[in-house]
C-alpha cells in the first residue's frame, strides 16, 4: 500500500497538475476566456439562479396538434390512393371532408373499396406492433370510408410532436449564440426553456413562440369575392388571413386546401436583401424532390397566383410568370433584418410540430444570482476554515497531508465540471459545500484506524499500512451508497435537483481519490524519507 513505483507517483502529479489547468479558466473574466488556447477553453457554466437570465414555460396547443394530424393525413390518403403502377391503378375518391376531428371521404367505385381499405391499413400501422393502432377505418354508406384517430394515437402523436418541439427550440436557441440552455420537457404538453444571461425575453419569445410552418398552396381563381366575404367558399378551400402589414389592404385569401410544397423539404434560409429594392428578405433553398415539384407546379400553371403561407398566414400571393427551375424562392414581407434573421433561424431548424404559447414568464437579474454566490463562496470560506483547522488540530501532520488533498479536491472538481460543460446552479453550490465537509471523512477514518493499530502496539510503517487498507474498504463502501443515491436523484430528479446530484457525485469520486491515494502519496515519500520511529495522531 505505500510502495509508490516512480510512474505511478508521476501520473498522480499529472492528474492534480491538469486539474488545477482546466479549473483555471472558469476563474477567468469573459475577454480572458476568450483569448485562452482552444484546448483549454473549458470552464463551468452558471445556472440561470447565479447568472441571471430568461425562465419561458410554453405550453402546446393541443387543437393545432389534432388539426395537423389530420392535415398530414389527408395527404396520406391521397398519396394512397394514387396507385404506385401509374394511373390506371388510382382508386377515385370525391373530396375529403376533415369535420369533426375525422377524416370521411366517399370512393367512387365500390368495387375498390377493399383496396382502399387496405391502402389505408398499410399507412396506419402506428403501434401496430403492440395490437393498437393510430386511426380506426370504418367502412358506412357501403362505399364511405371514415378515419378517426384512436386515443393510442394521439397520445403517441403528442409525445412525438413534444419530444420533436423540444429539439427545435434547442436548435433555435443555439442558433441565438446563448451559453448553456437548459430546454427540457415537464410534463405531457409543456416545454420549459432557461437561458443564462438572457436578460430581454422577447427576441427570444419571438423565435421560439414562432411555429415557422411554411407552406406554398395556389390561390383559388374559382373563388366568388363577395361569397367569400360571407364566409362561403368552393369545396377544397378554406379563407387564409394575411399576415399584419401585408396584402396591400386585402384581409384575406381563398387558397386551396392542398399544400403544393411545405417548409419540411427546405435545405437551407437565409436572411438576405432583395436585388431591386434592397429590403430584408428570406432566401430559401428547397431539397431536390420539393425543387423538383416546385418546378413542375410552377410550370403547370403559369398565369395563376400561389400564396407563401407562414403559420397560417399569407405573406404574399405573387402570380406566376415563368417556371421556377431553380430550386429556390424568396420570401419578402415587413421584414427588419432581425426579423429576417429569425424567420431564418426558424426555417432552418424545422417548423414546430405543433403551436406553444408562453404561459409563465420569469427574469432573474444578475444581482441576485451574484448575491447567491457571495453567499455560497461565504459558506464555502467558512466550512474549509473550520475543516482545515479541525484536521490540523487533531491529526497534525496527517492533517497537513488531508488539508493538502481537499485542495487538489476543489480543483478536481471545477476542471470535471468544466470538461463535461457542466452548469453550476444554486444547489449544485450546496452539493459543493457539503462536498467539502465530507471529503475529509475518508481522512478522518484512516488516521482513526491508524491511531487504533499503534495503541496495539503496531510499529509505524505497519500501522499506517494496515490503516489505509483496513479504512479503505468501509471508505468504499460509504461512498457507494452516497453515489446510488446520487444517481437516482439524476435520474428521477429535474433541474436543481439535478444540479445538486452532478455536483455530489462528481465531489465522492474526486474527495476518495484525494483522500486516499493522494494523501498516502504524501504519507509515503515523508514515511520513506524520514524513517520515523513513533508519530503524533
Amino acid at each position: 500500500m505505500l510502495d509508490f513505483p516512480r510512474w505511478k507517483t508521476v501520473s498522480i502529479s499529472l492528474i492534480l497538475l491538469l486539474g488545477i489547468i482546466f479549473s483555471i479558466p472558469s476563474f477567468l473574466p469573459e475577454k480572458t476566456f476568450d483569448s485562452l488556447p482552444g484546448f483549454v477553453q473549458t470552464k463551468v457554466n452558471l445556472g440561470l439562479d447565479l447568472a441571471g437570465g430568461s425562465h419561458l414555460l410554453l405550453e402546446a396547443d393541443i387543437d393545432d396538434l389534432r388539426k395537423t394530424q389530420l392535415t398530414t393525413m389527408e395527404k396520406t390518403v391521397r398519396t394512397a390512393m394514387r396507385g404506385e403502377r401509374g394511373p390506371d391503378d388510382d382508386i377515385a375518391i370525391g373530396e375529403l371532408s376533415t369535420a369533426g376531428n375525422r377524416i370521411s371521404f366517399l370512393v367512387r367505385d365500390q368495387a375498390q373499396l377493399d383496396d382502399a381499405r387496405d391502402r389505408l391499413f398499410n399507412e396506419t400501422q402506428g403501434a401496430a406492433m403492440t395490437g393498437q393502432r393510430d386511426w380506426r377505418i370504418d367502412i358506412v354508406d357501403t362505399t364511405r370510408i371514415v378515419m378517426t384517430p384512436t386515443s393510442a394515437g394521439q397520445t403517441q402523436a403528442v409525445a412525438d410532436a413534444m419530444d420533436a418541439a423540444r429539439d427545435i427550440i434547442d436548435k433555435r436557441v443555439n442558433d441565438l449564440g446563448t451559453r448553456e440552455p437548459t430546454i427540457i420537457r415537464e410534463g405531457n404538453d409543456r416545454v420549459v426553456v432557461q437561458v443564462p444571461g438572457l436578460q430581454d425575453p422577447a427576441a427570444l419569445k419571438e423565435l421560439i413562440g414562432k411555429t415557422a410552418r411554411l407552406e406554398f398552396r395556389m390561390v383559388d381563381a374559382n373563388a366568388d369575392p363577395a361569397e367569400a366575404a360571407a364566409g362561403r367558399v368552393p369545396v377544397g378551400s378554406e379563407i387564409v388571413p394575411y399576415a399584419e402589414g401585408e396584402g396591400n389592404g386585402a384581409p384575406f385569401e381563398v387558397l386551396r386546401r392542398q399544400v403544393m410544397i411545405s417548409g419540411e423539404q427546405l435545405i437551407n434560409a437565409q436572411q438576405s436583401y432583395d436585388s431591386q429594392s434592397n429590403v430584408p428578405v428570406v432566401t430559401i433553398r428547397f431539397d431536390s424532390s420539393g425543387s423538383s415539384t416546385f418546378a413542375k407546379v410552377t410550370a403547370q400553371s403559369v398565369g395563376k397566383r400561389f400564396a407563401m403561407v407562414l403559420d397560417g398566414k399569407v405573406l404574399s400571393a405573387p402570380s406566376i410568370n415563368e417556371p421556377i427551375l431553380g430550386g429556390s424562392a424568396q420570401i419578402s414581407g415587413s421584414f427588419t433584418v432581425a426579423t429576417a434573421n429569425n424567420l431564418a433561424i426558424s426555417l432552418r431548424s424545422g417548423a414546430l410540430p405543433v403551436k406553444m404559447a408562453v404561459v409563465e414568464e420569469r427574469t432573474v437579474t444578475p444581482e441576485l444570482g451574484a448575491d447567491s454566490i457571495r453567499k455560497g463562496v461565504i459558506a464555502g470560506i467558512i466550512a474549509t476554515v473550520a475543516v482545515l483547522t479541525l484536521m490540523v488540530l487533531v491529526y497534525g501532520r496527517f492533517g497537513v497531508y488531508a488539508n493538502i488533498a481537499l485542495f487538489f479536491n476543489v480543483f478536481l472538481i471545477i476542471a470535471i465540471m468544466a470538461a463535461f460543460n457542466a452548469t453550476l446552479t444554486l444547489p449544485g453550490i450546496a452539493g459543493f459545500v457539503l462536498t467539502i465537509g465530507a471529503a475529509v471523512d475518508a481522512n478522518v477514518l484512516i488516521n482513526e484506524r491508524i491511531r487504533e493499530e499503534l495503541k496495539r502496539g503496531r510499529k509505524v510503517f505497519q500501522a499506517v499500512e494496515l490503516g489505509y487498507s483496513e479504512a479503505s474498504r468501509a471508505i468504499f463502501d460509504a461512498n457507494v451508497t452516497n453515489v446510488i443515491a446520487a444517481v437516482l436523484m439524476f435520474w428521477f430528479g429535474s433541474g436543481p435537483i439535478k444540479g445538486f446530484a452532478v455536483v455530489l457525485t462528481i465531489g465522492i469520486v474526486t474527495s476518495v481519490f484525494t483522500a486516499v491515494t493522494v494523501t498516502r502519496v504524501f504519507v509515503a515519500h515523508w514515511l520513506r524519507a524520514n524513517r520515523p520511529t513513533t508519530i503524533n495522531i
